[in-house]
């Protein structure tokens, strides 16, 4: 299946929708720091400093025969440091606030373990995988945009990079790619897409009917698979 990064309009629709589900911080840090469905229910509360707004990936949760584990990082590179946007700092704050009420609702019944995971059930327990794609494919049809992976919201996130100027290598640096090669494949993509924007303002401006530097949409580029 090909990577469909959502555009910037759809990505501010997404996180709009988002802001009273219990997954909010999730999608905020899947849009804004592209990390994997897999980091981001194995991240624990000690891998976050909300302080100094950092967040290390440093395990994450996958089903494995059957059964929950916490595994190690997809590759080497895939164990990162990356900068909290302040967008993800408020986000987790109140994912914070949630869980110490969900754990004093549940009372004996919480069964959180010392792993300390961010993202938990209401009694505590890690979440299924599947049931966040569940949740996702929910929120792409209340926010009203296009029904794509949960993955994509990891190419949403190198696709928005770039547009904003950065570079390769800040990019490999922030979604932990294996090599720069992948994101330079990234990019080779991502430039034809940009093209034939280019070309489009161009044809606009020649017929006379251009309005300036193009949609506001921010399409977003066509990204490789990571």
């Amino acid at each position: 299946m090909s990577p469909e990064p959502l555009t910037v309009k759809e990505g501010r629709q997404l996180l709009a929708a988002a802001r009273d589900n219990r997954l909010w911080a999730a999608y905020e840090l899947a849009v804004r720091i592209g990390l994997r469905r897999g980091e981001l229910l194995g991240l624990r509360w000690s891998d976050v400093d909300l302080h100094e707004g950092v967040l290390t990936v440093r395990q994450a949760l996958q089903r494995v025969g059957g059964e929950l584990l916490i595994v190690a990082p997809k590759t080497q590179r895939s164990a990162r440091r990356v900068a909290l946007p302040s967008e993800c700092v408020t986000a987790l704050r109140a994912q914070r606030a949630q869980q110490l009420a969900d754990r004093k609702a549940a009372g004996a019944n919480w069964k959180g373990t010392a792993q300390g995971l961010v993202f938990t059930t209401k009694n505590g327990t890690p979440i299924e995988p599947r049931n966040l794609n569940r949740s996702f494919e929910a929120l792409c049809v209340r926010a009203g945009v296009r029904m794509v992976r949960f993955h994509d919201l990891r190419h949403t996130c190198a696709s928005l990079l770039h547009e904003q100027g950065a570079d390769a290598r800040m990019i490999m640096e922030v979604l932990g790619h294996s090599s720069i090669r992948v994101t330079m494949d990234i990019y080779t993509f991502v430039r034809l897409d940009s093209q034939r924007s280019a070309f489009d303002r161009v044809g606009d401006a020649l017929r006379g009917n251009g309005n300036g530097p193009g949609d506001d949409d921010g399409s977003a580029g066509v990204l490789a698979a990571v």
